[in-house]
């Protein structure tokens, strides 16, 4: 009963205050989750057309760009036709913050990205842009058959989130039933209080980063505590690629469902997974676009770098926005009936990528596999620092072999087609980024060179 008058009443009294649109935007998202496709693709054109005029008439950046082109707004009819304007990545938003703000913008906030990527960003999002996201959090909510108001534990590392933790916050937070944990710390007496707070309270859903539910599981299970009376209806999980083994491990502790989500600070609420498995884009809010190295559109199948366009950012556009993450377009239907397309892959970034010595980039989930085989191993960090050398930190436990070390490099030379030097640590734990997420492998020769998250300062010790 409470959680009804939170979704009913309080949610939509505190986004009227806030002076957000968003209960309005959530019956349209979920109006459009029962159109037929064709229904979708009008709604979809219409609402680029009107995003691209506006944008041409109250935003400098953008209006310079097209007419640069030599595009008008009335030749951008559908998303096909994106691909004749230019791309737009993290630098250009960063040089050119004040034209990019519309001139009869209403209050906008300013939000800065934790610098994951190496490249931390400060940009402005509308009242408008602030409601989508919000829509699209309760929509997918809905579609697990939870909603606002229901209890939550948010297991979360952002700094923006950690330091709104005034008065008024802990107040909206007790109010709604949901309570934010931070990831950043997570050894074993923090973990040891999430998990007790988890059992004596009860909630109905968690919401958090992969690696740090993982890591919160793995203790689970290492002393013999289990949560699968908790409660929880659904485990939701982004800001990371989320692992096969994590998911199976996260899912079993809690004996629930894991429903993935993919999107950003800057690129905005892109695709969610469903209950029948389809990662589905938001195709009413985000046009998506999948391109190659040359910025060619490639067909769905085909990996590529992702692109954005966020329809509720016109008064501070995010216009064929390059993520820097790279996924596959899937031309599949799901299974659920929601005319949403879906993604068929997300790969983590573009400098995740592992440059082998014979000049192939391949997928650095080709060296984490290998590594998940071998026993003995609870967490790791792969740095790769040339195409044949690797840096590997590594939390073991009692299962850990002696001989570990040289099947990683048998099975990676194998890989790689070629001799490989690893060099390794063993850590006691490893260190999550400021944003309270975790990389499993960073390549410092493709890309740009990240800094954050650096090397524990141990020594190497011995492998047994």
């Amino acid at each position: 009963m409470y959680a009804r008058f939170v979704r009913d009443v309080l949610f939509p009294l505190q986004e009227w205050v806030k002076g957000h649109p968003t209960i309005r935007i959530l019956r349209e998202m979920e109006a459009a989750d029962r159109f037929s496709k064709s229904e979708l693709e009008q709604t979809q054109r219409e609402k680029l057309q009107v995003f691209i005029a506006y944008c041409f008439a109250h935003v400098p950046y953008v209006r310079a760009r097209m007419q640069e082109a030599g595009i008008s707004p009335s030749q951008i009819r559908g998303a096909a036709d994106l691909a004749r304007l230019p791309l737009m990545r993290k630098a250009d938003v960063r040089a050119n913050r004040e034209k990019l703000r519309s001139d009869v913008a209403g209050k906008l906030s300013e939000i800065a990205t934790g610098g994951s990527t190496g490249e931390p960003l400060k940009c402005d999002l509308s009242k408008r842009r602030i409601a989508s996201r919000v829509a699209c959090r309760e929509r997918i909510s809905r579609w697990w058959g939870v909603s606002v108001g229901e209890p939550e534990f948010a297991l979360w590392g952002s700094p923006v989130e950690l330091s709104n933790q005034d008065r008024a916050r802990a107040i909206r937070d007790r109010l709604f039933a949901t309570r934010l944990l931070p990831a950043f710390e997570m050894d074993d007496g923090t973990i040891s209080r999430y998990i007790d707070l988890i059992e004596r309270r009860g909630c109905r859903q968690l919401f958090g980063y992969p690696s740090a539910f993982y890591l919160l599981c793995l203790h689970a299970q290492k002393h013999g505590r289990t949560l699968r009376d908790a409660g929880v209806r659904v485990v939701f999980v982004t800001g990371e690629v989320l692992l096969p083994h994590q998911r199976e491990l996260i899912s079993q502790t809690f004996h629930c469902p894991v429903a993935d989500g993919y999107g950003g600070r800057d690129s905005g609420f892109i695709a969610h997974e469903c209950p029948r498995g389809g990662m589905h884009i938001m195709a009413d809010a985000t046009i998506v676009e999948v391109i190659d190295s040359n910025g060619t559109n490639v067909a769905s199948g085909e990996l590529g770098e992702i692109v954005v366009t966020d329809l509720y950012s016109e008064e501070a556009p995010f216009l064929r926005y390059a993520t820097g993450d790279m996924g596959i377009l899937s031309g599949a239907d799901c299974p659920c009936g929601r005319p949403l397309p879906l993604l068929e892959k997300i790969e983590g970034r573009a400098n995740d990528l592992v440059v082998t010595p014979d000049g192939r980039n391949i997928n650095s989930l080709a060296l984490i596999y290998p590594v998940r085989e071998i026993g003995g191993i609870e967490q790791f960090r792969i740095r790769q620092k040339a195409a044949n050398r690797f840096h590997m930190e590594v939390v073991k436990n009692k299962d850990f072999r002696c001989d570990n070390e040289d099947r990683i490099r048998e099975r990676w030379a194998k890989l790689l087609r070629s001799p490989v030097e690893v060099t390794f640590a063993y850590v006691p734990r490893l260190r999550v980024e400021r944003s309270g997420k975790f990389r499993h492998v960073i390549s410092e020769i493709n890309g740009e060179h990240r800094t954050e998250g650096a090397r524990e300062l141990v020594d190497p010790g011995k492998p047994c």
